[in-house]
């Protein structure tokens, strides 16, 4: 049934809705790394792609559906799986049945639409990538995988199988060590893989306005989380030479980018010279912390 299908969209961005809000109040707190902020933001991504979920008594659903939220059991069994149904206008799912006749016409319509813009969206996101690949096909090779251009004003990763570090033509050599410092530590962590994976979600729901403004967050995190890897196994001079570094380069305006000034400055260089290193017992609570979250907002109520 096709207007089962922005009814199922629908579904998984409210709810996504819920987690993404909590985890942007959880990344408030500053004593945080943001590495586990980033892994924390996967909740609500993959809310806005799986709309099946396991069922638990320990579910934060299972407090919200006593007030508003749904579930629709699918599988009933020693692992019982359901499927959100927040917007309680669907008595069942397979096949899909809506309490009111009327909005079956109403979610087919929504569903032309909802799938008209964000392939409109796909569309120019790709012709985008395109162009910005092709202004940069020029670039002068300087040595490994570093060019210079002309085209940009601040060093960045371009690509995620064989990435390119970028560098603008006035680049500072005494700079150099600290932006490849800082690319080659997006590159390790496959920035620019979950730079499109998020670009591609907020298309998709594209109505939300939520899932723009988690975007927008998340990428943040991405270069935060970046100076913490870079600023892991570095000395103190080397902390105010790269927050020197950071203040020389202007931010980027490249979204497919992960590039070296592409953030809040002024949040960053604060973070930056804040930094203290975590010990080993910090980091496995923290991954503890985020597993118990993780599980809470990832089931359905039972």
């Amino acid at each position: 049934m096709p207007s089962a299908i922005f009814y199922w969209v629908l579904n998984m961005s409210i709810t996504a809705s819920i987690m993404g809000i909590i985890i942007l109040l959880i990344g408030k707190i500053r004593r945080i790394p943001r590495f586990i902020i980033c892994l924390l933001w996967c909740i609500p991504f993959l809310r806005m792609w799986v709309p099946i979920s396991v069922n638990s008594k320990f579910s934060l659903m299972a407090l919200l559906s006593k007030f508003a939220t749904k579930t629709v059991i699918i599988y009933d069994g020693t692992v019982n799986f359901s499927m959100m149904n927040s917007v309680q206008a669907a008595d069942r799912y397979f096949p899909m049945s809506y309490k009111v006749n009327v909005l079956d016409q109403v979610f087919s319509v929504a569903t032309t639409v909802w799938l008209i813009v964000a392939i409109a969206l796909l569309i120019a996101m790709i012709a985008l990538y395109m162009t910005t690949k092709h202004e940069l096909k020029d670039s002068r090779h300087l040595r490994d995988n570093i060019y210079v251009s002309d085209k940009i004003t601040s060093p960045a990763t371009y690509g995620i199988i064989r990435p390119r570090i970028i560098l603008p033509n006035n680049y500072n050599d005494n700079d150099l060590k600290y932006i490849l410092m800082h690319e080659q530590a997006h590159i390790k962590r496959l920035d620019n893989l979950w730079r499109i994976v998020a670009i591609v979600t907020a298309c998709i729901h594209w109505f939300n306005p939520l899932s723009w403004l988690f975007l927008k967050v998340f990428l943040e995190n991405l270069e935060l989380a970046c100076d913490e890897k870079v600023l892991k196994n570095s000395s103190e001079e080397d902390k105010k030479r790269y927050a020197l570094t950071l203040i020389n380069c202007v931010e980027s305006k490249s979204i497919y980018a992960s590039a070296f000034g592409g953030a809040r400055v002024k949040v960053r260089i604060e973070r930056i010279l804040s930094y203290k290193k975590l010990s080993l017992f910090a980091v496995v609570t923290f991954l503890v912390f985020a597993s118990v979250i993780a599980y809470i907002l990832l089931t359905n109520a039972s």
